[in-house]
């Protein structure tokens, strides 16, 4: 409430001078008298109102905004798991692990040991991690600290990276990007090993590691690792025995996506791997024996693939019991002998979906996944692989070079950009769906039409 005295502080003084005499002065503090009364009045029935509410004005729980804030209704939330996540990332005990050990290192070149033991310890002490442990994954992918040089290859790496989120996102995965050399003494094709290496330090929660080069895509957003298969495995590569055992070559798997298992084996493993890696004073040493042991290598550098090849050929007894060779369906797919049936698949999944109902019933993203089961018995005359109607799990631009632009002599750049498109736009049609679009063309990746109801009955 404003009095008049409070509303003329407000006036001109030359204002006040001509208006204000006696009777204004009189006038004014009658009115001042009785302004007072009605502020006491108020106060008064305020104070009344909050001490006896009525059943149609709740008062306000004022107790509960000056409680401490970590206890709810007596539960201390540094023991609750945080809603929505299933874990608590509040919680860490200040019992010592081996994140305490100074002598704990995250490069390769410094051996770890007990690390089953180190990581089981961890997870005794942060128990809300244990449940879905065995299923963790954690996905890396990365590029180089530098722009492209290849005038679209940025733009290609951020939709090749969001192709990745979306996949990640619809099972519930990590994923870390990186674009920096942990080791700079690692390059080229051994860069994503210090990477994994340092992952499984800092994630100890995560019982697999899975790097996909940058240059793949997710081209199935509903097909789902088969993890059952791997479990008595701890390195899984697309690869063909008969290619390396009988052919001896170097192309017989590919190491551009890989999912290793984040136990004591696979640092062991990495370890012996790495040591073919230009870090090391032998590496062109190794480099004239991969070259030598591989007829068809045609550059003379030790990396990654050859030597990852080489320790099967080699040491199969030592590591060979402990690797899966995935040839059963596109664990990563050739890109050239695949783009071409992307049209044919998604006639023979629109052909289906119009026959069942459910399978074109509209849905949450969150729950995708149980409309993944339910489509699988309708893909089993699909096949699996080549010459199969199923999507191509992941699809590889071996030899394209997005960043750089130096793509392989056998194919056009051209060639390598537009099928890059098209395959992209066959995955993003699968995450868009959800929201409602469809890239009705795939070679027109800024062009998107809503979906009708029922579509595509």
């Amino acid at each position: 409430m404003v009095s008049p005295e409070h509303t003329q502080f407000h006036t001109s003084p030359m204002a006040k001078s001509l208006f204000r005499g006696k009777a204004a002065s009189f006038f004014s503090d009658g009115v001042l008298f009785v302004g007072g009364i009605m502020v006491a009045f108020l106060l008064v029935w305020g104070v009344w109102s909050m001490a006896s509410p009525g059943p149609s004005s709740p008062s306000p729980n004022f107790e509960r905004v000056v409680s401490d804030p970590s206890v709810s209704d007596g539960i201390d939330s540094s023991e609750c798991a945080v809603e929505g996540l299933g874990v608590n990332m509040r919680l860490d005990p200040p019992e010592p692990t081996f994140y305490d050990d100074p002598k704990t290192s995250y490069k390769i070149g410094t051996p770890v040991k007990n690390w089953d033991e180190k990581r089981k310890e961890w997870l005794k002490l942060h128990p809300s991690f244990v449940a879905g442990a065995a299923e963790r994954i954690l996905m890396l992918t990365g590029s180089q600290p530098t722009p492209c040089k290849n005038p679209i290859g940025d733009h290609l790496l951020l939709r090749f990276f969001k192709n990745k989120v979306d996949y990640c996102r619809i099972h519930g995965y990590d994923i870390f990007y990186n674009n920096v050399l942990l080791q700079p003494k690692m390059f080229t094709f051994w860069a994503k090993l210090p990477v994994v290496r340092a992952a499984m330090m800092s994630h100890p929660e995560a019982e697999w590691i899975w790097w996909v080069d940058s240059d793949a895509a997710f081209t199935d957003m509903e097909f789902k690792l088969p993890l059952e298969r791997y479990r008595n495995h701890n390195l899984v590569v697309h690869g063909w025995s008969n290619l390396i055992y009988d052919e001896k070559s170097w192309t017989g798997l590919n190491a551009g996506v890989f999912l290793i298992r984040n136990c004591q084996w696979s640092l062991d493993f990495m370890e012996v791997w790495a040591s073919m890696g230009p870090q090391t004073p032998d590496y062109e040493k190794w480099g004239k024996t991969l070259t030598s042991t591989f007829k068809d290598k045609i550059f003379p550098e030790s990396d990654d693939q050859s030597g990852l090849v080489y320790l099967l050929l080699k040491e199969k007894d030592k590591w060979g019991d402990k690797i899966y060779l995935e040839a059963e369906y596109y664990f990563e797919g050739y890109w050239e002998e695949i783009v071409e049936t992307l049209h044919n698949i998604s006639s023979k999944y629109l052909e289906m979906e119009k026959g069942v109902n459910t399978l074109r019933r509209r849905h949450a993203e969150k729950v995708s996944e149980s409309y993944a089961e339910q489509r699988e018995p309708y893909l089993k005359q699909a096949g699996n692989g080549r010459y199969s109607w199923r999507r191509p799990f992941i699809t590889h631009f071996t030899g394209c070079q997005p960043c750089s632009g130096k793509h392989n002599d056998m194919y056009s750049g051209q060639s390598c950009w537009n099928s890059m498109q098209k395959v992209l736009n066959f995955a993003d049609n699968q995450v868009l769906r959800n929201f409602g679009f469809v890239h009705p063309d795939l070679v027109d990746s800024s062009t998107v039409s809503p979906l009708p109801f029922n579509y595509p009955a």
